[in-house]
């Protein structure tokens, strides 16, 4: 029985996690709020994940949410922009019939592959440590390619949820953006927790 309230707690924590988010979303007229508030979800999942759990939910989400305006905005806009820009490169090169374009095929497809994969861990690099835009997504990039484990963890995990809720529409309103910071941070935790013993173990040979 107590085990059954464990999950009915959680379950709870998260619906009401993702409501915040689209309500949060709305109160910044979308354009504005929804980058600010998918920050604000990582950043509880995030406690979550490292042992906060009892963080009072929605004054860590608006908190979170104000500090995260112009930041996470600029992030989220780096990231539409470079995807808008790979789509209309799709576009190019699946209409033009030009030699040229068959060539350009699979430098893009390579390209689009490794910006995919590196946006699962902006959230979580940006959530985790106090970096400047820039330094978030090179960040992203390099702990991409030094995890491939993890990354396609993340990955598959997104693909899972997301067929599901496709499955399920009505269940989007309750477990969206929650179940999807949760399926990118843990295994984006493992990743960072890599990186730092590595560079514990570098330091303490060094220092030899």
């Amino acid at each position: 029985m107590n085990k059954l309230n464990v999950a009915f707690e959680w379950i709870t924590k998260v619906a009401y996690l993702n409501l915040l988010w689209i309500l949060f979303t709305i109160l910044g007229a979308v354009f504005i709020g929804l980058f600010p508030a998918t920050a604000a979800t990582f950043a509880v999942v995030r406690k979550w994940i490292t042992g906060y759990t009892d963080a009072p939910l929605f004054k860590t989400f608006w908190k979170e949410w104000k500090e995260s305006l112009v930041q996470a905005n600029i992030l989220g806009y780096m990231i539409a922009v470079i995807g808008y820009i790979l789509y209309l490169d799709f576009l190019f090169v699946t209409v033009s019939q030009t030699d040229f374009a068959l060539l350009l095929t699979i430098p893009f497809l390579i390209i689009s592959i490794l910006f995919g994969l590196t946006s699962l861990y902006v959230f979580p690099v940006y959530v985790y440590f106090e970096m400047k835009p820039l330094q978030v997504f090179k960040n992203a990039f390099f702990i991409m390619l030094l995890n491939p484990f993890p990354t396609l963890i993340m990955a598959f995990g997104l693909f899972g949820i997301g067929f599901l809720l496709y499955q399920f529409q009505w269940m989007a309103l309750f477990f969206s953006m929650s179940m999807f910071a949760l399926a990118l941070l843990m295994p984006a935790k493992r990743s960072f927790s890599k990186i730092a013993d590595k560079k514990q173990n570098y330091k303490e040979a060094t220092n030899v």
